[in-house]
């Protein structure tokens, strides 16, 4: 007697485009896509942006004003996933980012322009967290290892084409262009995404129980986080020209970040607690320490080694190619999760330490290139294995809350990284030379940053 067929047929998961995942598959790669544009095109034109608002010193402010506002609005939108699903959020998130695109492309001053940068932070940290969600709901366990890659190559085209064009938009029209091009790019976004988010909307929803499912108390929390990272980096961007009320203002800002993340976080996670806690913090050391310099590579090459526009950009486009290898590659390896978090912090140390060589005499600018390709590398290799690891180790009902403390800890990493970037700069100086040194400064402490991240990648087991 023979035995069924179906039990010598090995189970085989189901692809990320597959009948029952096309839809939303396409709707969140969309619009990461429309994202990964204008993350790849603003950090190419930022130096023309500085220039012509007469805003070199608030450099570093106008990424970090995107990262606050987002780190604000990850809890909210969590929160919000968690006790009434993903489509509202994820559909707000993307009309608010819209909104800021129109508000800096029409920018006339410095200020006006960091409002628009914390309106699209507000959009982006909503659409992102309902993304996670959305991955953590849609897909069965072992196919989210493989959502999360497409996230990563969602990257590839933007990366590819978007600096050249951002730096030919910008050398022939002026940076406004950049930011209106984008927006038409929501409506065939829009259109895809209808499908995938009814998937969603008549989901049976079980809000958590936990002291991170509290409206009120998450707000309160949220708002301390984001107000005391800024008041942090006013305060440490003011040090070297009024010592006396800056500190203040970092003391307190110090205080009323920590007082927020106790308890938006994780439990133990201030402390490095194996397992969730020391995984979610993961997130913010490897974001801190690639963004803290991916931020500075425009300005010091353009500044320094005299880049155009469009070359400067080319090694935020091999980053993000490195990124999207390495995250395709950590989707089809079977080690130890807390291996590869190391491999790729590790990855992240040595590209570093080689980039700061972009802006010494007598060295080619172009050595950047191969060295934020293995940077990128290594975030796509050790960052989307955090990312997978954080939603193994949550429980379904908090996995909101722990989507959303994963973004609190990526946005706040990069905030601080590039402010206090910034304020570096500000104290050495804005003339050629003194960009160099602040460029091998900021990227001796980020190499120290993600060193770290490798020394303490074995406590996420």
């Amino acid at each position: 007697m023979t035995a069924p067929k179906a039990l010598d047929t090995p189970h085989k998961p189901p692809g990320i485009l597959s009948p029952d995942y096309r839809t939303a598959t396409l709707g969140i790669l969309l619009v990461i896509t429309l994202i990964a544009f204008e993350g790849m095109s603003v950090g190419v034109v930022m130096p023309a942006v500085a220039k012509e608002l007469d805003a070199l010193d608030l450099y570093g402010l106008s990424f970090s004003a995107f990262l606050i506002a987002s780190l604000f609005m990850n809890v909210v939108a969590g929160l919000w996933a968690d006790r009434r699903g993903y489509p509202v959020p994820f559909l707000a998130g993307v009309l608010l980012f819209v909104a800021g695109m129109a508000l800096a492309g029409a920018a006339n001053s410095a200020g006006l322009f960091l409002v628009a940068r914390a309106v699209q932070g507000l959009g982006g940290g909503a659409a992102i967290v309902a993304l996670y969600v959305m991955i953590a709901r849609v897909y069965p366990t072992e196919v989210r290892p493989k959502a999360f890659a497409a996230v990563s190559a969602a990257w590839v085209v933007p990366a590819m084409v978007g600096p050249a064009v951002a730096g030919f938009v910008e050398d022939q029209w002026g940076w406004r262009y950049v930011f209106f091009g984008i927006i038409p790019l929501v409506v065939p976004a829009l259109v895809m995404l209808v499908p995938a988010l009814r998937m969603g909307a008549g989901a049976d929803v079980r809000p958590g129980t936990g002291p991170r499912s509290r409206p009120v108390a998450m707000t309160l929390a949220a708002t301390a986080t984001a107000g005391g990272a800024g008041l942090l980096l006013h305060g440490v961007d003011r040090l070297h020209t009024h010592p006396v009320p800056a500190g203040v203002e970092t003391v307190v800002g110090l205080a009323a970040l920590v007082y927020g993340l106790y308890w938006l976080l994780p439990a133990r996670a201030l402390r490095f607690a194996r397992g969730l806690p020391t995984t979610v913090m993961m997130r913010g050391f490897f974001s801190a320490a690639f963004f803290g310099v991916n931020s500075f590579i425009p300005l010091a090459l353009h500044e320094v080694k005299s880049f155009e526009t469009t070359a400067a950009g080319i090694a935020l486009t091999t980053g993000a190619l490195g990124w999207s290898a390495g995250s395709y590659l950590q989707s089809r390896r079977s080690a130890d999760a807390h291996k590869r978090i190391r491999l790729g912090a590790g990855a992240v140390t040595v590209a570093i330490l080689i980039c700061l060589l972009s802006v010494l005499p007598g060295v080619t600018g172009w050595i950047a290139v191969p060295a934020w390709i293995l940077g990128g590398f290594g975030m796509g290799f050790g960052m989307t294995t955090v990312s997978v690891t954080a939603l193994q180790q949550s429980p379904v009902e908090e996995q909101g809350a722990n989507s959303a403390a994963l973004s609190v800890t990526d946005q706040l990493g990069a905030a601080l990284a590039i402010g206090i970037g910034g304020a570096i700069v500000n104290v050495i100086g804005h003339a050629s030379a003194q960009i160099a040194t602040g460029f091998v400064v900021i990227s001796v402490l980020m190499a120290a940053v993600a060193l770290s991240a490798t020394l303490l990648a074995g406590r996420t087991r």
